[in-house]
């Protein structure tokens, strides 16, 4: 009998092949070929996979975003009685990959980026994985901003863009070694902690 082929881990093997190419030579030194000869298949195989690069790409960006996502989720289910407002900064420290052991992947993630501003299909990608976060964000704030004890912003949804513009930078200026990772980290938590402002107390009176 002919052997059966698993069609979903071998696109996950070819993904994984094309983020270790990206990082070691950026997704213009991606080809159909050295991803085959990386994942240790053949070129058939890779084409029978994904009938275009293009299509190769936009499903390896998808990949590493449902990787990144899945860490998140990960630590929510590790703590589940963690307030609105702790779950939102480990959210925004795993999609800001600032950890050393995130490094490779925030190369590839940027490289990815770059390449979306030619690509529509990736472009779409990460518009789709933008606005999933947008909302998560947008609720944690919310849920995170009610209480008696602080006040939240007046508008979560601009909060949470400006929150993923932030950790965006942030991962670009640690890359290139603007920020060390902690100073990143400093700032992005700075800016979690002053998100929410202690209610005025009223005037003392005798």
């Amino acid at each position: 009998m002919p052997k059966q082929v698993d069609h979903v881990s071998r696109r996950r093997l070819i993904a994984e092949a094309v983020c270790h190419l990206a990082d070691e030579r950026g997704l213009e030194g991606v080809t159909l070929r050295d991803v085959a000869a990386r994942a240790q298949v053949s070129m058939g195989a890779v084409q029978r996979c994904f009938r275009t690069k293009e299509e190769m790409l936009v499903f390896a960006l998808a990949h590493i975003g449902e990787r990144i996502s899945e860490r998140v989720r990960a630590r929510l289910v590790r703590s589940p009685a963690q307030s609105a407002g702790t779950a939102l900064g480990h959210a925004v420290t795993e999609i800001s990959l600032l950890r050393e052991e995130h490094r490779a992947e925030a190369r590839v993630w940027l490289a990815f980026v770059a390449q979306a501003a030619v690509s529509k299909a990736l472009a779409g990608t990460l518009q789709a994985n933008y606005a999933t976060l947008q909302e998560a964000f947008t609720r944690l704030i919310s849920e995170a901003g009610e209480g008696p004890d602080r006040t939240g912003p007046r508008d979560p949804r601009r909060e949470a863009r400006t929150l993923l513009a932030l950790a965006d930078g942030l991962t670009t200026h640690v890359l290139i070694g603007h920020l060390a990772p902690q100073e990143a980290h400093d700032v992005l938590h700075a800016h979690l902690a002053g998100l929410w402002e202690q209610p005025a107390r009223p005037p003392h009176t005798t």
